[in-house]
């Protein structure tokens, strides 16, 4: 918690004011003190105490001044928000291993399926951008909120050879950097910064990979570039460890994969060999901490679904410097009103009952009695009939 005005703290001196404008009360008290003749009516007239009765309102009006004075300062807290201006860049792997049946009808169908939910369950407050990635990195559609185009553009995804999860990760810096102007391009050297401290940016890189880097800049290399810029990195590992045929229709193949022998092979909608769970969990794992992101493993189509379909409850939530002056008064107003109802309520003063006024005490030796002074019915018929 950091203080906007620090020397509003100054207020901080109403509380030993305050105990030493009591203790002065209280002395003056005991100088004009009066003296007298029947203390037990006096004792009768207040009400019963404790020591801790006396105190309980002090306290609290001291502690609500304190919270006052503090409020005063305009306190100010890092609080997690819900953001609306968030930019997410969702990176999909495009590899030929994508091709693979363990996830029905093959992985690529299954994280385009799971791309689409993704895209129709995000609201409209935050811009999406698509990245594809396989031996080589393209922006498939800049940060948008067009959701037809992004709809569009991931009936089109092709696989081709290799796969560079880093350069997936320094494109969709360079993306975020032309409609976030504070954040630097991969181009800028920026001082490395430890992931999960400080404060983030809004914007966001979702990378989702069925493999391991074979290629390009190495992937820790690019969530390091990632941290400095304080964007954060959710890596989502796809597929399973059950070794499966691949294959995909003819509108999921490109032309960049080499024809040799036995695989890859063409024939009618199937690409020959066999493949299965080869991502580097690890490595995916080291992405997502270094950048303060979060790693995580779909092993079907549901799983997947689900993971990209939560994520925004996650992305959005943005910690920002938020002032909490609001609360700090009405703590202390809570606290200064409680005091006060306190100290009246236990400071009230209580009616004698009338039967104690009007009792005839025993005749005293040295006065007249209680019952002569009250004038009561009985000590007037006594003297109406000495009357001649």
């Amino acid at each position: 918690m950091s203080l906007h005005w620090p020397w509003a703290l100054t207020a901080l001196l109403a509380f030993p004011s305050l105990l030493a404008f009591r203790w002065w009360i209280r002395r003056r008290r005991r100088r004009e003190a009066v003296r007298l003749s029947t203390v037990a009516l006096v004792r009768a007239a207040l009400p019963g105490r404790s020591l801790w009765r006396r105190r309980i309102p002090v306290w609290l009006f001291a502690a609500g001044l304190v919270v006052l004075a503090t409020g005063a300062a305009r306190p100010e807290a890092s609080v997690l928000v819900p953001s609306n201006q968030a930019t997410i860049l969702l990176a999909i792997d495009v590899s030929g291993s994508m091709c693979s049946t363990d996830v029905a009808p093959n992985r690529l169908t299954a994280a385009q399926q799971a791309a689409r939910d993704f895209i129709e369950a995000h609201d409209d407050g935050s811009k999406i951008g698509l990245v594809t990635f396989s031996g080589v990195t393209g922006l498939l559609v800049r940060p948008t909120t067009d959701k037809k185009e992004l709809l569009a553009a991931i009936d089109t995804l092709r696989t081709g050879r290799g796969t560079a999860i880093g350069l997936a990760i320094l494109t969709a810096i360079d993306a975020i950097a032309e409609t976030n102007p504070d954040v630097q391009p991969t181009g800028v050297e920026l001082p490395a910064v430890p992931g999960g401290t400080g404060d983030y940016e809004p914007d966001t890189i979702v990378v989702l990979t069925d493999g391991r880097n074979t290629q390009g800049v190495d992937p820790e290399q690019a969530a390091a570039e990632a941290a400095a810029r304080r964007l954060r990195v959710y890596t989502i590992g796809f597929g399973t460890t059950e070794p499966a045929p691949m294959v995909c229709n003819p509108d999921q193949i490109s032309g960049d994969l080499p024809f040799r022998g036995d695989a890859p092979r063409w024939g009618g909608s199937y690409f020959g060999g066999r493949s299965f769970q080869r991502f580097d969990e690890a490595t995916l794992t080291q992405v997502a901490e270094t950048t303060g992101g979060e790693y995580f493993k779909a092993e079907n189509a549901q799983a997947l679904s689900d993971v990209l379909v939560d994520l925004p409850s996650s992305i959005r939530l943005q910690r920002e410097e938020t002032e909490i002056t609001f609360w700090f008064a009405l703590a202390g107003a809570v606290l200064v009103l409680l005091a006060v109802g306190l100290s009246q309520w236990w400071n009230r003063t209580i009616a004698l009952p009338a039967a104690s006024l009007t009792r005839t005490p025993a005749a005293s030796p040295t006065g007249p009695s209680a019952a002569s002074l009250t004038g009561s019915p009985a000590a007037g018929g006594a003297s109406r009939a000495r009357a001649p």
